[in-house]
């Protein structure tokens, strides 16, 4: 049983496509995302113009940042995800209820735009999709315009603000957007569950650091509850409970969700060491020079002391954590990552991950079409289509996790 959803026009700039007006056929992930961004480019037009309001200064700068860091996004692939998983549970795309679905899709990419705004500040990054991290671009502002104070601490203290108010954005479109009826209280849960699960991924990806003390298990814990979940799993539930599905199809979905959103972390990880700056929009070796503790380097720390290999142990605790680390020092690292089996294996559960998400898809999806798109999706999630797996980077375009591979959910 479908329930309904608030209808909210979404509203769209003068010349764009209406998505009212199309009728008829299946939209592909392209126009899911075109109509997701239009949507999403209305909201934050109408918050900067509230900002306005508040003061000149505030609606130039910090509003402005955060939408023009919205606006320029990935893939939309969280977004596409909630999309799906709401077809899935039989959305109708021309129906009366897609424009409300679009608008808290919008309200996810608001939220993902408060994580990689915070993440940026966290591990002092400084480029985000090929461009500098929204804490450098303040500071470089602040060393320019000649202000007061020190400009690394006016940037990252900024940047803290600018993130809290994309969330702030994301929870009042969501709250605006949400149905009613029963849907209703699902769908906060899902929310509120969601933002818990990220903070607490993003506390303990920063003890595990500051203890030393990695595991694999405690990698795939993080890599799980930081970004696993709410870049698949929780996607996909929020869409299916907006959905009315039942709880068979909600399981399934979010089964589907674990496995693949946990290979599209651990492909992520991969790419922070191995990946093409060109295409991850992120300096290559950087997870290496801030020392984190992932399940790719904590598996290659086990294998090194498991055999015995100290010159392989030196060299991955001697990069980790470096942040003079050379081009030269990190060809180094990666050698012993190849040499350990590790990069092979990461590999391995990569792909098994995917299989397993997909087989359970074909299972739980009454839809062909529907059961195909997602299945494409997650093959492009987990760079198992010759993609490179993230969401974060230019691209072409422009918890625990279980252990065995076999998933909980």
């Amino acid at each position: 049983m479908r329930h309904p959803m608030a209808t909210i026009e979404p509203g769209i700039p003068r010349g764009a496509h209406n998505p009212e007006e199309t009728r008829g056929g299946d939209r592909d992930d392209r126009e899911v995302r075109l109509r997701v961004e239009e949507t999403l480019r209305h909201h934050v037009a109408e918050r900067c113009e509230e900002a306005e309001g508040v003061d000149d200064v505030f609606r130039a700068q910090l509003a402005a940042a955060v939408s023009t860091f919205a606006l320029r996004g990935g893939k939309r692939m969280r977004a596409a995800f909630l999309w799906w998983g709401w077809r899935a549970a039989g959305g109708d795309p021309d129906g009366r209820d897609a424009p409300a679905v679009l608008r808290i899709a919008a309200a996810l990419e608001l939220l993902q735009t408060c994580a990689l705004i915070h993440d940026d500040v966290m591990d002092d990054s400084a480029l985000r999709r090929g461009r500098p991290a929204l804490h450098v671009d303040f500071a470089h502002r602040h060393r320019q315009d000649g202000m007061l104070g020190d400009p690394g601490t006016y940037g990252r203290s900024v940047a803290t603000l600018a993130g809290d108010l994309a969330l702030a954005w994301a929870d009042d479109l969501f709250a605006e957007s949400l149905p009613d009826g029963p849907a209703r209280r699902g769908a906060q849960g899902v929310w509120r569950a969601m933002r818990t699960e990220m903070v607490a991924g993003q506390f303990l990806d920063l003890h595990t650091q500051a203890t030393g003390r990695p595991s694999a298990a405690t990698a795939l814990r993080v890599a799980y509850l930081k970004s696993a979940l709410y870049t698949v799993e929780r996607p996909l539930h929020l869409g299916a409970v907006l959905g009315g599905a039942d709880d068979e199809l909600v399981g399934g979905l979010r089964f589907v969700g674990h496995n693949a959103g946990l290979a599209f972390q651990l492909r992520d990880d991969l790419l922070g060491v191995f990946g093409d700056p060109r295409r991850t929009g992120k300096p290559a070796g950087d997870d290496v020079r801030q020392g984190k503790t992932t399940y790719l380097v904590a598996l290659a720390l086990a294998r090194a002391e498991a055999l015995g290999d100290e010159e392989a142990r030196a060299v991955l605790r001697r990069s980790l954590g470096d942040r003079t680390l050379t081009p030269e020092r990190l060809a180094r690292f990666r050698d012993v990552l190849i040499d350990l089996g590790v990069r092979a294996a990461v590999e391995e559960r990569i792909e098994r991950l995917g299989e397993i998400a997909v087989r359970r898809l074909r299972r739980v999806c009454d839809d062909p079409l529907v059961a195909r798109r997602l299945a494409a999706m997650v093959r492009a999630a987990t760079g198992t289509d010759g993609g490179t797996g993230t969401d974060d980077g230019p691209g072409p375009d422009s918890g625990t996790g279980p252990a065995s591979g076999t998933g909980t959910r």
